[in-house]
């Protein structure tokens, strides 16, 4: 005997893929997803595959060189700036 296949509706895929639903039906040409009896129903594994498609690994190589270019801030010049040795006046 199979497990039972979880079927989500676009209202419950979006909720937890956390896009608005107008999203998921926009693109739904490029989703994954199955129609039964003339409904979208998107399974578990639907969901992860439309993760995976979105996903994206950063950039080492981009962010080791933008930080090269970045120019140190002015801030780091600033220094404190030294007490007087005389009271206060009152």
């Amino acid at each position: 005997m199979h497990p039972p296949i979880s079927l989500h509706g676009y209202a419950e895929a979006a909720a937890i893929l956390k896009v608005d639903e107008s999203w998921l039906r926009r693109h739904i040409k490029k989703m994954p997803h199955s129609k039964l009896g003339g409904r979208v129903r998107f399974t578990d594994e639907d969901v992860r595959r439309i993760v995976a498609l979105f996903h994206q690994e950063p950039s080492t190589a981009n962010l080791a060189a933008s930080c090269a270019t970045i120019s140190p801030s002015p801030l780091r010049a600033l220094r404190p700036i030294p007490r007087s040795t005389t009271g206060r006046a009152s």
